[in-house]
């Protein structure tokens, strides 16, 4: 598994047995909050605008996470 603070989601390549009987998924991947990185929170952080914030769910960019349906994960990979 690799660390990456910048790519929100993580790839975990799972055991695959030899009498599993589903095909095998060979690449799982998981999504990781920024928060995770972001142990409490520290003074003077920027913030959005309350428009903004209230479109985003958030009032610190520094935790924004975008949502991302697995659909469109899908076909980046693919690409």
């Amino acid at each position: 598994m690799q660390v990456n603070a910048i790519k929100p989601t993580r790839d975990w390549y799972p055991f695959i047995g030899p009498f599993d009987p589903c095909p095998p998924k060979y690449v799982k991947s998981y999504y990781v909050p920024p928060n995770e990185f972001i142990p409490y929170q520290p003074m003077n952080l920027p913030q959005f605008s309350l428009a903004d914030a209230l479109k985003l769910g958030t009032l610190w960019p520094a935790l924004y996470g975008p949502y991302e349906a697995k659909s469109s994960m899908r076909r980046q990979q693919d690409e």
